[in-house]
């Protein structure tokens, strides 16, 4: 049976808040356990919060000085959209469009990270969360933002825009791979990546966004968080 079938289709639609109800409930809860804010109180005592922008994700930790707690906030980041992915397949295992379905208990998980009830809703960025749900749920079009994150970055020395750019083409990547419905969750996830974003968007126009491996010039300068 599948979507054509209607009597199939409005079981599984009054099916949806039991079966997935509880899915984007863990998945919301996984994403937001804030690593930033654990690691940095754990190993060097200090609250990120209070340190650079105030951002709870890797770039942020990187401006505590210790560059093995940044690239592990970074891993744990993304590990906790592979997580949410990974809690789908083990829990569901006859959904239609399993990548859609997946995707959505991804976008929970990127919530969660942005907005952590435990830090009164004020989270990360989500790219690193956002990579991890994409490269558990629809590989190529993750390992496609990868290479578009690589390739801008490289060029534009830009860690804001190269991400603004791979989440923004990876409903193109999507829907070219996997169809129409799972690239409609990626426009979602691209709109809540890059909403979150703005402040850098801003300071991109101005000009005055910090470019990779930049030292500011005036200790005041706001400081420019991409993750």
């Amino acid at each position: 049976m599948e979507f054509s079938d209607p009597a199939y289709l409005i079981a599984y639609m009054m099916a949806l808040p039991m079966t997935y109800g509880p899915m984007a409930l863990m998945s919301y809860l996984v994403g937001s356990i804030p690593f930033g804010l654990i690691l940095t109180k754990f190993f060097l005592k200090r609250d990120i919060r209070e340190i650079g922008s105030g951002n709870i994700g890797a770039t942020n930790v990187l401006r505590s000085g210790n560059k093995t707690l940044a690239i592990a906030t970074l891993i744990l980041d993304a590990l906790k959209g592979v997580c949410a992915i990974s809690l789908f397949y083990f829990s569901i295992t006859h959904a239609p469009n399993p990548a859609m379905n997946a995707l959505l208990c991804g976008l929970f998980a990127i919530l969660g990270h942005c907005f952590p009830v435990w830090l009164k809703f004020k989270g990360g960025k989500g790219v690193a969360t956002t990579f991890g749900v994409l490269f558990a749920a629809v590989p190529w079009a993750g390992f496609l933002a990868a290479v578009t994150w690589g390739i801008v970055a490289g060029f534009s020395r830009y860690s804001s825009l190269a991400a603004l750019s791979a989440v923004a083409l990876t409903p193109i990547f999507t829907f070219i791979y996997y169809g129409a419905a799972p690239a409609i969750i990626t426009i979602m996830i691209a709109v809540l990546v890059i909403w979150r974003h703005k402040e850098n968007i801003q300071r991109l126009t101005a000009g005055t966004e910090s470019k990779i491996g930049a030292k500011k010039k005036e200790q005041n300068e706001p400081a420019a968080d991409s993750e």
